[in-house]
């Protein structure tokens, strides 16, 4: 048995940690997550990202590296300016000037970095062991003279030579530091490594651990070091970062409150603060990742759905409203008849035990070619086992779009109940162009709120389909649509009428006839 942890190998620990520990995060996606090939944040970007952590309590928020350059000194002053809660940081290499150029930024604290493996220190500074002592020690007190927060880390620290790490960080808590910090630079680390070198930095004082992922565990090193007496967490929203990633922070958050009843954050926060990374990051979350994935919390097979629909907790950890989550129950080859029924019970259409069993048939056969079932199905379905015509309230009759050489704008033209109705939109493509366009068609009643929106193509080439999935939302209601076309415009505007046409006949209500419109195709 791995002796994990220093805990005999025949009585492992029982437990990590406890509710009376203190654990608090310090978040880098702002800077270390920043570094992930393709990322680049706009100002306002890293400002409301900053806004979503303070609203999540994280503690730290390392907002940037003021050595970057101008234009990064001035979005980590866009974050200081903002009167957070949080305290606020920047990243600074072993000199003097990156402690300057932070101070300029009016930041409550530096992380400073120095060299700790021999790769670092000879072939990449080109110094000596003995030097870098030296200079983090003036450094740190440099820092502290000017009244702030510090925190020191050993580069490539789970490739140092132990004693030496422990020389820099005996020297940083000397100077004044607030803090060391364990760096596992390249994911390089086991958690065993990681469980002896934190063990040492911590007999010293307070200590920090910051995980990389390139092996797969960098959660794993994470409760290794708080184990062996780390406090504070550094992790980037959803594990984005260099190579493999971050620990993500949201996962560190739920598994020591779940775990542990240890809180670092504010729980129902963490959903929406990773759908404004993965927005602003343009880096999608893979439907299985933990805590915020999609399909986190969406049930389709019979026998998980069946048992969640008779207790919430037969098949989930936690309540998704924990994470600000709601559960799902979706339909595909997997479905079972409770599944079916509580899907169609929330659209309200009611069937017989036979009309329940022929849709059962039909969902499954539409599952083993492959497709998932959305809610246009499912109603489809139901609407020709039980042979009633559509109640079609919204219909597409016409689109164009144009976006080569200037502003894309697109015009529609839609049969609204008995009437047509033709309206026009600009934005920042022919898809944005186009929703605005159907928008505007139908005026009061597209209301509906667009909750997701996700294009997958499903043929290869420059002629590729495309299926287009948007989720709408109104009032309690809520709709699934994909469409496929080899026109991404087209089936993204499909999807959206016919998610509209399935909300609007659902609230059973049709557009607004008294409202203003927009002119007729015949005027």
């Amino acid at each position: 048995m791995v002796d994990l942890f220093g805990g005999n190998p025949t009585t492992p620990n029982a437990s990590v940690l406890d509710s009376d520990d203190t654990v608090q995060l310090l978040d880098t996606t702002l800077r270390d997550g920043e570094q992930a090939p393709g990322i680049s944040l706009s100002p306002e970007e890293k400002a409301g990202i900053a806004r979503a952590l303070d609203r999540a309590n994280v503690q730290y928020i390392e907002a940037g590296s003021a050595c970057t350059g101008q234009g990064e000194r001035e979005t980590i002053r866009r974050v200081t300016d903002l009167g957070l809660d949080a305290t606020i940081t920047s990243f600074a290499r072993g000199v003097q000037r990156d402690v300057d150029l932070a101070l300029d930024c009016d930041v409550d604290g530096v992380t400073i970095v120095v060299p700790a493996s021999d790769k670092h220190v000879e072939g990449k500074v080109g110094t000596t062991r003995e030097e870098v002592v030296e200079t983090t020690g003036d450094l740190v007190a440099y820092a502290k003279d000017h009244g702030l927060w510090v925190e020191v880390i050993g580069e490539d620290g789970s490739r140092a030579d132990l004693e030496f790490l422990v020389d820099i960080a005996e020297a940083a808590l000397d100077a004044g530091a607030d803090r060391s910090c364990y760096a596992d630079t390249v994911g390089h680390a086991s958690p065993e490594t990681t469980y002896e070198y934190v063990s040492a930095l911590a007999e010293l004082g307070p200590v920090s651990t910051h995980t990389h992922d390139d092996l797969g565990l960098a959660m794993t090193n994470v409760y290794a070091s708080l184990a062996a007496g780390a406090d504070v967490v550094h992790g980037t929203v959803n594990g984005i970062g260099e190579r493999a990633g971050n620990v993500a922070l949201e996962e560190v958050a739920i598994a020591l409150s779940h775990c542990y009843d240890v809180e670092t954050a504010k729980l129902d926060e963490l959903y929406g603060l990773a759908q404004k990374v993965a927005h602003a990051t343009g880096v999608p979350l893979p439907p299985n990742k933990a805590v915020v994935g999609e399909n986190a919390f969406t049930h389709e097979s019979g026998i998980h759905t069946d048992g969640t629909l008779k207790d919430d907790a037969m098949y989930e950890p936690y309540p998704p409203e924990t994470v600000g989550r709601e559960r799902r129950l979706v339909l595909g080859k997997h479905a079972g008849r409770a599944g079916v029924a509580a899907a169609l019970d929330e659209h309200d259409v009611d069937v017989t035990d036979d009309e329940l069993a022929a849709v059962v048939e039909r969902v499954k056969a539409v599952g083993d070619r492959g497709k998932r079932v959305t809610d246009a199905d499912l109603l489809a379905i139901a609407e020709d086992v039980q042979g009633r015509e559509r109640d079609r309230r919204v219909e597409l009759l016409d689109l164009t779009a144009a976006s080569g050489g200037g502003t894309p704008t697109a015009s529609v033209r839609l049969r609204v109940n008995d009437e047509e109705r033709v309206a026009s939109g600009t934005g920042s493509g022919p898809v944005d162009a186009a929703v605005k366009a159907v928008r505007s068609a139908l005026g009061p009643d597209a209301d509906a709120q667009l909750d997701s929106y996700h294009v997958d193509a499903i043929t290869g080439g420059t002629d590729a389909v495309v299926t287009v999935e948007v989720e709408m939302s109104h009032g309690d209601r809520s709709v699934t649509v994909a469409t496929s076309d080899s026109d991404i415009t087209r089936a993204s505007v499909e999807a959206m009428v016919e998610a509209l046409d399935r909300l609007l006949v659902a609230v059973d209500g049709k557009p607004d006839d008294t409202a203003e419109s927009p002119p007729r195709a015949d005027d």
